[in-house]
């Protein structure tokens, strides 16, 4: 729970599992994202999220995920707030996608 709203959580299998459908957003900096990103995923640094709620849809699940996963459940509460239901942080962040062997990508 994150202040009133319930944060929804998505752990990397069911990600991995459930990509099809699915709008993926890094919030993390300029500098974590060139590292790597889940590939597919847009970046919108978690500062500017409220000047680019306008390309998040709100007609499919939306996982938001940063390195941890503590910035990315702020991020959610945050469009949760904004009216947005079909919000879900990344349980663990990119930290956990990696540990688990999943590869990275360069941000396309």
């Amino acid at each position: 729970m994150f202040g009133m709203y319930n944060i929804r959580e998505m752990d990397v299998d069911t990600l991995e599992d459930s990509r099809e459908g699915i709008h993926l957003i890094d919030v993390r900096t300029e500098g974590e994202v060139a590292r790597g990103v889940i590939s597919g995923a847009i970046h919108i640094p978690l500062h500017l999220l409220p000047l680019r709620t306008g390309e998040v849809p709100q007609d499919r699940p939306v996982v938001i995920y940063c390195n941890s996963g503590a910035r990315s459940a702020q991020a959610c509460a945050f469009m949760n707030a904004k009216g947005f239901g079909n919000m879900h942080n990344l349980t663990g962040g990119i930290l956990a996608w990696a540990r688990s062997g999943r590869p990275l990508a360069a941000l396309s």
